[in-house]
């Protein structure tokens, strides 16, 4: 009797030792396994003190912020949601505007890889003296890897004070190995816009991107092609990788007559309309495309050949349909946010789509690269154009 009631005494203490240690362990694993009831910043604070206490690795506490805060925008799964840190923020800021320090070379997202590309460079720039070529990638800036870098992170890195060098490891595929090429960087004032009339009075007008000082660039242009008796126009885009929604549709009401030139939906299923004048362009239109052509570039081509206005001769576009907007933060820096789908007058969304031109003339990679810097008689895309045109005059 006396072993039995020790048996049931020894049972009790030993289930309430085990919850009593279930009890804490339960209070140990929440501590460091955290539920979605708790907030966000408390998890950071946790996680902080957790690294501040145990991790062998140095870090910065700012630049740990920033990762995440890039990481959450990251969970998004938009690659044109991104968050700026201020440096980057006011980088990207000054290159919409037109007139930054930094190397003057129009660059994007390689679509096949994701690696930062150089499209094309200003010959009297620094980029462009240093002998960088459409078709570089930017593999590493000042040493650090940046190959899974988005395009606003690598344009910030090789911004900065004038006067002040910075060295892009870059990958030449001609070459196939990397080599570090110095680059002092400059103000630059970007020149978007460039212009000529050929033989029978084809004008042609190039647009690298479509920033705030491109609207005036290309007025001169336009009017200086209008006074030389310009019969027919072609405007290139190609590895255009867009811009302003703003520049572009006032560019397109320098050509379009009255109408809609594009209009946007954001996830309410409100819509904004963009709309052009009745005064427009009195000649035949081509516009050049490839697949860097992308944006606000595939704006103007949807309504120039949903207006009537023209066609498309090249490759197909890029496929971006939609529009970001920018929104300050207390501290300076900025996030930018996927807002609207755009779409062309017709009502298509060509978002992961793309424009098929009119008239498809196919090149390989390296001279779609350098499309803009060929000459008129290897530029066959160029030749389609102007022998379109022709048939129209």
């Amino acid at each position: 009797m006396r072993d039995k009631k020790a048996f049931f005494i020894g049972l009790s203490a030993g289930l309430l030792a085990m919850a009593v240690f279930f009890f804490c362990f339960g209070l140990v694993s929440r501590r460091v396994t955290w539920s979605d009831e708790k907030a966000p910043d408390d998890k950071v604070r946790e996680v902080l003190t957790l690294l501040d206490k145990y991790s062998i690795n140095e870090y910065e506490r700012e630049e740990l912020m920033d990762s995440m805060y890039r990481g959450l925008l990251d969970g998004v799964g938009d690659p044109y949601t991104h968050y700026f840190d201020e440096e980057a923020f006011v980088a990207f800021t000054e290159q919409t505007e037109g007139v930054y320090a930094g190397l003057g070379m129009v660059v994007t997202g390689d679509a096949a890889d994701g690696i930062v590309t150089i499209v094309s460079v200003y010959p009297s720039a620094p980029a462009g003296r240093a002998g960088l070529q459409p078709g570089d990638k930017i593999m590493a800036v000042d040493g650090t890897d940046v190959t899974s870098y988005k395009l606003e992170e690598v344009t910030s890195k090789t911004k900065g004070r004038p006067g002040t060098k910075v060295t892009l490891t870059i990958y030449r595929p001609a070459d196939d190995y990397p080599f570090d090429v110095p680059v002092m960087r400059e103000m630059i004032s970007i020149p978007t816009v460039s212009h000529k009339m050929f033989d029978g009075n084809i004008g042609y007008i190039r647009i690298e991107q479509f920033e705030r000082v491109t609207l005036n660039q290309f007025t001169e242009a336009y009017q200086d092609l209008t006074a030389r008796e310009m019969k027919a126009l072609i405007i290139d885009v190609r590895n255009n990788p867009g811009g302003l929604l703003d520049t572009v549709t006032q560019i397109a009401d320098v050509l379009l007559p009255n109408g809609v030139v594009t209009y946007t939906e954001d996830k309410n299923g409100a819509k904004k309309y963009y709309r052009s004048e009745e005064s427009h362009a009195e000649v035949p239109i081509a516009v050049l495309t490839n697949g860097g052509s992308a944006s606000a570039s595939e704006v103007l081509c949807g309504a120039v050949r949903d207006m009537g206005m023209g066609v498309l001769v090249g490759t197909k576009t890029f496929g971006k349909g939609i529009v970001q907007n920018l929104y300050m933060l207390s501290d300076g820096s900025a996030i930018k946010v996927t807002v609207a789908k755009y779409y062309t007058p017709n009502g298509v969304c060509i978002q992961g789509e793309g424009l098929i031109p009119d008239y498809v003339v196919e090149v390989d990679k390296e001279t779609a690269l350098r499309s803009g810097a060929l000459s008129p008689d290897e530029d066959m895309q160029l030749q389609k154009a102007m022998e379109v045109l022709r048939q129209k005059l």
